[in-house]
């Protein structure tokens, strides 16, 4: 084991004296290695000065570049894209409130009109925005609501939101779109993702009880069963929970 030496330090013998030179002798070799490592190091950077410069540059250009995108193009972009999307949104919700004259307002929302933006125009203009983003959730659920299963399927299945309600009425939606399609194995994987997308007492007994139906369809009893029990243990005072009964003895009836 090494010993400290503390300056002025003199061997008390000869066995002292050649441990000191030898320690002494291994520290002198040690600094010799580093200073031929920095060295050589210099000489690397030297040699190669210009590439690490350029390279260096290029760093900062980029960087600079991304920021200045950000600053003066996307988020200026993102502003405008949110202003024109307030003309459609108003349609679409007067549609969703209303019995009559809904695929009048609908295509309003969509198409726009008076030289205003419509879902459509957003989605094509701003794309890569938060506008679009949303602008495709609400065409998605246009569409569906217009029986046009199809569109809607293209238009929700480009939308993406971690909110707990948009993104599960969204996967939700898609599953309404494949169960009118008659394809009910893709309904019930959207129906179980929507489940699966947050717990909130809107959205999850919905689309329990939603894959709990499309399960049953299915006749995948046990896993109806188990999406009915849910709603019945976590989700009593929900609308889904209202007949729940019935269908958990559906369930176990043909099980």
């Amino acid at each position: 084991m090494a010993t400290y030496k503390k300056r002025g330090y003199k061997p008390k013998n000869k066995v002292e004296e050649q441990k000191f030179d030898e320690q002494e002798s291994t520290t002198a070799e040690v600094f010799s290695t580093l200073d031929e490592s920095a060295s050589k190091t210099e000489e690397w950077v030297s040699k190669n000065q210009n590439y690490i410069l350029g390279v260096i540059g290029l760093i900062a250009v980029a960087v600079l570049g991304y920021l200045a995108y950000i600053q003066f193009i996307q988020k200026p972009k993102d502003a405008e894209a949110t202003n024109e999307l307030l003309y459609p949104q108003q349609y679409f919700e007067q549609a969703l409130n209303t019995t009559t004259a809904k695929d009048s307002l609908y295509n309003l929302a969509l198409n726009g009109a008076e030289g205003k933006y419509g879902f459509l125009d957003i989605i094509e203009e701003y794309s890569g925005t938060k506008a679009a983003n949303l602008a495709n959730y609400s065409a998605g659920m246009a569409y569906l609501d217009m029986n046009n299963y199809q569109e809607a399927i293209d238009h929700l299945e480009k939308f993406s939101s971690d909110d707990a309600i948009l993104g599960a009425l969204a996967k939700g939606g898609l599953g309404d779109a494949f169960m009118q399609l008659e394809q009910p194995e893709d309904a019930l994987g959207y129906y179980e993702s929507a489940v699966k997308h947050s717990n909130n007492d809107f959205t999850t007994p919905k689309f329990l009880y939603k894959s709990g139906v499309t399960a049953l369809e299915l006749k995948q009893n046990d896993k109806a069963l188990k999406y009915f029990q849910r709603i019945k243990d976590e989700f009593p005072k929900s609308d889904a929970a209202n007949t729940i009964d019935a269908f958990i003895a559906m369930a176990k009836s043909t099980n």
